[in-house]
C-alpha cells in the first residue's frame, strides 16, 4: 500500500511539474505566494527565505492548479503537504529526480524546469509541512470576513441566541472587549478547554444530581461521566463518586451551556463569520 500511495503521489505531483503550466487565477497565485506561512515555521524549518520565496511563484505557476494554492490537495490531485514522499524527503532526494526525470513508462514527461527551480518548489513544500505539523507557528488570519447585518438577523432569528442573550445587557462591550479571533472562540465554546469543562465559571458549570436506590439525592457540579462511573463535588467541596448501572443510580445533568453546543453541528461557516462580524460591533 506504501508502494502505490508513493506511486500515486509521484505520479501526480511529476505530471503537474511538467512542461505544461497549470492555469492559476492572479488571486490564486496571490493566495500561493502568501500562504500564511508565519516568519517562525519559516525559520523552523531551515530552508532558505530566498529560494522558500521563489518556490511560492514556481508552485503557483506549475503546481497549484492541481494541488491547491497551499498544496492541501484538488479533484484528482493529493494533498502534498500529507504525502509521505514530501514527508520523507530530505533537501530533494526523494521529490527532485521524480519531478526532474518523470515516469515516461507511465506517460509522465520529463519537467522542463531547471534544477534549481525544482530545488526551489522543493524548499517551498518542506515549508508547508513544517507548519501543519508545528501549530505553535500558524499564522492566524483575519476571521472578520462575514456580515455583520446577517449576523444580527441570525443572531435574532434562526440562531436564537437572543432568547438568552441580549447586546444591551451580558453582551454590551464585548466587541471592544476582545480581538475577533478570540471571540470568535469564545462564542463558538464559551466553556473552553478540549474536555469541555476546563475553566468553567460557577456561572457556566455542568451541574448533576445523582439518585441512589437508597439515601438522599447527590447534588454538585459535575467532574466526570461515562457509561460506569458518575463523579461530582457537591456545595461544601466534598467528592462523590458512583457506579453506574444502566439507569442505577439516576443521573439528571444540567449544562447551562447545552445550547451552545448543540448548534455547533449547525453552524454553517457563514453563520460563524456572520455571528463574529456583528458581535464585534457591539462596543
Amino acid at each position: 500500500m506504501r508502494v502505490l500511495e508513493l506511486a500515486a503521489g509521484v505520479a501526480l505531483l511529476a505530471t503537474c511539474l511538467s512542461g505544461q503550466e497549470a492555469a492559476v487565477s492572479g488571486a490564486g497565485r496571490a493566495a500561493a505566494d502568501k500562504n500564511a506561512i508565519s516568519a517562525a515555521a519559516l525559520a523552523g524549518s531551515k530552508e532558505d527565505p530566498a529560494a522558500f520565496e521563489r518556490g511560492a511563484k514556481l508552485y503557483a505557476a506549475n503546481c497549484a492548479g492541481c494541488h491547491g494554492a497551499v498544496a492541501r490537495g484538488g479533484v484528482g490531485a493529493p494533498d502534498l503537504v500529507r504525502s509521505v514522499l514530501v514527508l520523507d524527503d530530505e533537501k530533494g532526494i526523494l521529490i527532485a529526480p521524480v519531478i526532474r526525470d518523470g515516469r515516461v513508462d507511465q506517460g509522465m514527461p520529463k519537467s522542463s524546469l531547471p534544477d534549481s527551480q525544482i530545488a526551489d518548489i522543493v524548499a517551498w513544500l518542506h515549508v508547508q509541512t513544517y507548519a501543519a505539523g508545528h501549530r505553535s507557528t500558524y499564522a492566524f488570519q483575519d476571521v472578520l470576513t462575514g456580515n455583520a447585518k446577517k449576523g444580527e438577523a441570525y443572531f435574532n432569528g434562526a440562531g436564537g441566541c437572543h432568547t438568552c442573550h441580549s447586546p444591551t445587557g451580558d453582551l454590551k462591550g464585548i466587541g471592544a472587549k476582545y480581538d475577533g479571533f478570540t471571540l470568535q472562540a469564545r462564542w463558538l465554546q464559551p466553556r473552553g478547554g478540549r474536555g469541555g469543562r476546563g475553566g468553567a465559571s460557577a456561572r457556566s458549570a455542568i451541574k448533576v444530581t445523582v439518585t441512589p436506590l437508597s439515601g438522599p439525592p447527590v447534588t454538585g457540579t459535575l467532574d466526570r461521566v461515562d457509561d460506569f462511573s458518575v463523579s461530582l463535588r457537591d456545595a461544601g467541596g466534598d467528592y462523590h463518586s458512583f457506579t453506574r448501572m444502566g439507569d442505577v443510580p439516576k443521573v439528571e445533568i444540567r449544562d447551562p451551556l447545552k445550547g451552545h453546543t448543540d448548534l455547533l453541528s449547525k453552524y454553517s461557516d457563514a453563520d460563524i463569520h456572520n455571528m463574529t462580524a456583528y458581535l464585534v460591533t457591539l462596543k
